[in-house]
């Protein structure tokens, strides 16, 4: 016989519960990289907007890092924000359905379905493995 027994590695909830808030922070930190990104890149489109234009591009540009901070603040707090992962899950949501519905007769919509798609996966990932509803429970506490 042998002198110790085999270890069975058992996850605590606590221990479940610390690894689905990592993988859903680093899915967060993926997406705010993402809108940092975005922001970056909207730059050139500002810079080239023509007066039409050039007010919608800083918008858009602009949202995007607002996006970013949200996702950075979900990421850091993800059970403190009551209704913003919700908003923002159907910001993003909406946006895929719009770019599905406009087809690719519309300029951005085939990269719109697949970046605003892509995000609103990596948001619904999160929410689920971070508990993100459990917000509503902690601001009527506070309240």
């Amino acid at each position: 016989m042998p002198a110790h027994a085999p270890s069975v590695h058992v996850e605590t909830s606590a221990g479940s519960a610390r690894t689905r808030d990592l993988i859903a922070r680093a899915l967060l930190i993926l997406a705010a990289v993402g809108a940092l990104a975005a922001v970056a890149g909207a730059v050139g489109a500002v810079a080239d907007a023509g007066p039409a234009t050039r007010f919608v591009e800083t918008w858009r540009m602009l949202g995007f890092g607002v996006f970013a901070g949200v996702f950075l603040l979900l990421g850091y707090r993800p059970r403190l924000y009551a209704g913003i992962w919700e908003l923002a899950i159907l910001n993003k949501l909406g946006l895929t359905v719009a770019a599905l519905s406009f087809g690719s007769g519309t300029d951005g919509a085939g990269a719109a379905l697949i970046a605003d798609g892509a995000v609103t996966l990596i948001l619904l990932a999160a929410y689920v493995l971070s508990r993100g509803w459990t917000a509503w429970s902690t601001a009527r506490a506070i309240a």
